[in-house]
């Protein structure tokens, strides 16, 4: 655990172990938390679209599949994929000349996922083991990295980002869904494991994102706030860690938000073909 300092919050460093062990329960239970962060994010189409098992197991803050540009033929990573929903989802949207990845590190998540998928009657689709700090994937592999509220839960924000662009392709795009942060968070918040695991513990600020992602190599970065999470939104979350939901509710109010983050890898240099150079957004 870091020191906090005025520049530098309280963060603590998660236990992989726990945090997997948790997921693996979701998996077995094949139901999300019902707290304002991970519910209501598919719409009714969606919804049925993928099997009621992958929506339950859903764990995401947001919806990366509804905003991220996908194009037929179009290869997809999912970083933390769970119960599969955003994989079968961008399976469908990529079509049969196309292929979406969905890794995760949980065996009961990715046994969960392939029964979803196998329900969902979706064949262009492979799960991988794995962490998200090691793609098990060569370089310039993907067009579309999404993740659905995963990279917060990791300790080695940096490590991913770089490995996320790794595996992109020259001009291939960044689609993720996260929670972010305004100002400063109540120690005691960021110290919890159990929030750490409900996406809030562990979330960067918007200029922490933006300066991590420079860092990686990353251009044309952009988040747009998806949703603002206000009194009676942080008292449920804070009421499962354990925590005085009444007293520090008012100090979380507004500062926790949803976010859908864009970024592009840019094109290898001397690069002037269509498929490197096309313009087009995340």
């Amino acid at each position: 655990m870091t020191k906090s300092t005025d520049t530098a919050p309280v963060r603590l460093k998660p236990d992989t172990t726990y945090i997997r062990d948790k997921y693996a329960a979701a998996a077995r239970r094949a139901t999300a938390c019902c707290d304002p962060i991970t519910s209501n994010l598919y719409d009714a189409d969606q919804a049925a679209a993928v099997p009621d098992t992958a929506l339950r197991a859903s764990l995401g803050c947001g919806n990366p599949t509804a905003l991220a540009t996908l194009h037929p033929g179009d290869t997809v990573l999912d970083l933390g994929s769970g119960g599969g929903i955003d994989v079968i989802l961008s399976a469908r949207r990529v079509g049969p000349a196309g292929k979406a990845y969905g890794l995760d590190m949980t065996d009961e998540m990715l046994a969960l996922a392939e029964e979803n998928t196998r329900k969902a009657g979706v064949t262009n689709v492979e799960f991988l083991k794995g962490h998200i700090e090691q793609v098990p994937l060569p370089d310039n592999a993907v067009d579309v990295i999404i993740s659905n509220c995963v990279i917060n839960l990791s300790s080695d924000k940096d490590r991913v980002l770089r490995e996320a662009f790794r595996v992109l392709k020259p001009h291939g795009r960044l689609a993720v869904s996260d929670v972010v942060v305004r100002g400063q968070i109540p120690p005691e918040v960021r110290r919890s494991m159990e929030l750490w695991v409900g996406c809030v513990a562990g979330a960067l600020t918007e200029e922490e994102y933006r300066r991590k992602l420079d860092a990686a190599g990353f251009s044309e970065v952009e988040i747009e706030t998806t949703r603002v999470y206000e009194l009676d939104d942080a008292r449920a979350f804070l009421a499962q860690s354990g925590l005085d939901a009444d007293a520090l509710a008012p100090l979380v109010e507004g500062r926790v938000t949803s976010a859908f983050v864009r970024a592009r890898k840019p094109s290898a240099r001397g690069c002037c073909g269509p498929d490197c150079c096309a313009p087009g957004a995340p």
